[in-house]
């Protein structure tokens, strides 16, 4: 059963599979989650496969790998998939972001791709999008959804975040995300937003 509305599950166990290969949303997720005192372990640690990825939106995408998860391991099983939405672009790269950057996972490459084909482009307003899955071993799912707005800048700025976050200005803010300190961020970001409605769905139990 998947759903994203109304009355969530709540979340009563102790260990949670963080559904992701890339170090930084891991280390994100985990520091949103401390507050919770849960154990968090990631996919790579328990050498779980990555799952194909064929869904055409993020919502499907992270429900594809929580599900995988979870099964694989018999543990409930969170699951991120996120990515920048370019208005000029048409909302590209959009779920293919992580491809964009290439099998070495080079983003220095993807926001020169992004930047090379916006060319002249007066429109540099951009969105970033998370969409988590929390997934159970009994198959049931909760979706959330969160964005940010902003614009793109050209040349990156920031060595902090990770993926396009040094080429991402929000808006109202001076500084990219890769040029913000990680408490900023996390109070901000797409990522921040999908996970207060997470939290408030289900790790909240008052």
């Amino acid at each position: 059963m998947e759903k994203n509305r109304g009355m969530s599950r709540r979340f009563k166990d102790n260990t949670l599979v963080v559904a992701s290969h890339n170090p930084g949303k891991v280390r994100e997720i985990g520091d949103l989650l401390d507050p919770f005192g849960v154990t968090l372990i990631s996919a790579a640690e328990l050498g779980l496969p990555e799952p194909i990825e064929d869904g055409l939106t993020f919502q499907a995408n992270a429900i594809i790998k929580a599900k995988s998860a979870a099964e694989r391991s018999s543990l409930p099983s969170l699951a991120d998939d996120s990515g920048l939405a370019v208005t000029a672009l048409g909302g590209q790269p959009g779920i293919y972001s992580a491809r964009w950057a290439g099998t070495g996972k080079n983003f220095q490459t993807a926001m020169q791709r992004v930047e090379r084909e916006l060319g002249d482009a007066s429109d540099r307003t951009a969105q970033f999008i998370c969409a988590l899955a929390l997934a159970w071993p009994d198959g049931q799912v909760e979706v959330f959804e969160g964005k940010i707005n902003g614009s793109l800048v050209w040349p990156p700025r920031g060595q902090k975040g990770f993926g396009y976050d040094p080429m991402f200005l929000p808006n109202g803010y001076a500084e990219t995300f890769g040029e913000m300190d990680p408490p900023q961020k996390h109070e901000i970001s797409h990522r921040a937003d999908a996970f207060q409605q997470l939290v408030d769905g289900c790790f909240r139990h008052d």
